[in-house]
């Protein structure tokens, strides 16, 4: 069966908004219709008939090309007309007066399926900002890149004192959920008087990882070219904290990490005796275009897997421990200033969401215990709370 997102059943039936005056949209360009990819999912709807006079756009900004953390500021739509709020600079969460003259607003941006990819939390503050106003929201939903399989998920989950715009609620690293998913996990946990509505994919099920849907690969985000980087992104991401480089400015970002001074042979025999579950570590080099060593030659450690199978957070932890072993003098924690946190503390506790795992990466003389690693990638009861709003089949099976 041809996959289909939420986007192309409005574009095929904007009926569905029933009588609409006003309607807000958050997107960017990486929101293409399934059945069109050159068409993106605003300019469709306005042809359609939807009548927008308002865009929203998260991290990144319209144009999804702005650089990873950037404040991006409000401007205008070439291409619909519609002035553009952005939600990644001045704000994060939109002003009442952006939607209290709305019939309803609408959220079309593609996510790749890690806690700390910032759209999630785009979706949060705007179902938020839409119950406080009184404005419907509809989720136009698209698949979970990496598929739905619930016994795939990642812990940890987010333990509150780590709340940050990198993850604001205590769902696990790699959720194994779509958006309309967790828009209906907050209605009912968090904002029960949001008026919600999800428009969901048809011809996916939880089985089906992105090459599956059969639909071209759209980079969401600058270092997101590829569904291979976002196989390994809601690992090797963790390496934001330290002073590596993730691969950002090379054509396999998040699929390779790497420094001037590491050596990938003393990292491999680092971890010589741990299991890796299918994953082998090539050693490389590469010379990114982007910090912590824009224009330096780097040597580094490119990752393989049977995406079917890899589990990223946990060979990440192992990788952290065991650069860290190896390179006693070169190897640091870092700073990540962004929009949503200026200074940079604290990225990677709020990366991984617990405290206690950042002390334990710093104080540990040989490779971390895999029973270690399991409990922190453990996901609790993500599976029965998942299974309670689940707009498709699956998840009961998988969390059991």
């Amino acid at each position: 069966m041809t996959v289909r997102f939420g986007a192309d059943a409005l574009v095929a039936s904007p009926s569905l908004l029933g009588s609409t005056r006003r309607v807000g949209l958050v997107t960017n360009d990486a929101a293409r219709l399934a059945h069109d990819p050159t068409q993106h999912t605003r300019r469709a709807l306005q042809l359609a008939g939807v009548p927008l006079v308002r865009l929203f756009s998260p991290e990144h900004g319209l144009a999804a090309t702005a650089a990873d953390g950037a404040a991006v500021a409000d401007g205008m739509d070439a291409l619909t007309g519609c002035p553009v709020v952005s939600l990644y600079g001045e704000r994060l969460r939109p002003e009442a007066s952006s939607l209290e003259d709305l019939s309803c607003v609408l959220f079309d941006v593609p996510d790749v399926g890690a806690r700390f990819y910032t759209y999630t939390w785009t979706l949060y503050h705007m179902l938020a900002a839409c119950a406080d106003a009184g404005v419907p929201l509809v989720v136009l939903d698209r698949p979970n890149p990496l598929g739905g399989d619930v016994g795939m998920a990642e812990g940890p989950l987010l333990d509150p004192v780590c709340r940050s715009f990198v993850g604001e609620d205590r769902i696990p690293i790699r959720h194994q959920a779509t958006l309309g998913e967790l828009a209906r996990l907050w209605q009912r946990e968090r904002f029960p008087a949001a008026i919600l509505t999800v428009i969901p994919c048809t011809g996916w099920s939880r089985t089906m990882r992105w090459p599956e849907t059969g639909c071209p690969w759209i980079p969401t985000s600058p270092s997101m070219p590829s569904y291979a980087s976002a196989v390994w992104y809601p690992g090797i991401c963790l390496f934001e904290g330290t002073n590596l480089s993730v691969g950002r400015g090379t054509d396999a970002p998040f699929q390779q990490l790497g420094a001037p001074w590491l050596s990938a042979d003393a990292v491999c025999e680092t971890l010589a005796t741990v299991p890796l579950d299918g994953v082998t570590l090539e050693p490389i080099t590469f010379t990114p275009t982007l910090p912590p060593y824009d224009g330096v030659r780097c040597h580094g450690i490119r990752l393989h897997g049977d995406p079917a199978t890899v589990r990223p957070v946990a060979v990440a932890l192992q990788l952290l421990t065991a650069v860290r072993i190896a390179h006693p003098a070169s190897w640091a924690w870092a700073r990540y200033p962004t929009a949503a946190n200026p200074s940079g503390e604290g990225h990677l506790d709020r990366l991984v969401g617990r405290q206690e795992i950042a002390p334990a990466i710093l104080t540990a003389s040989g490779p971390l215990d895999p029973h270690q690693i399991a409990q922190w990638t453990a996901v609790g009861d993500w599976g029965e709370r998942l299974a309670a709003v689940a707009l498709y089949d699956g998840v009961s099976d998988a969390a059991a």
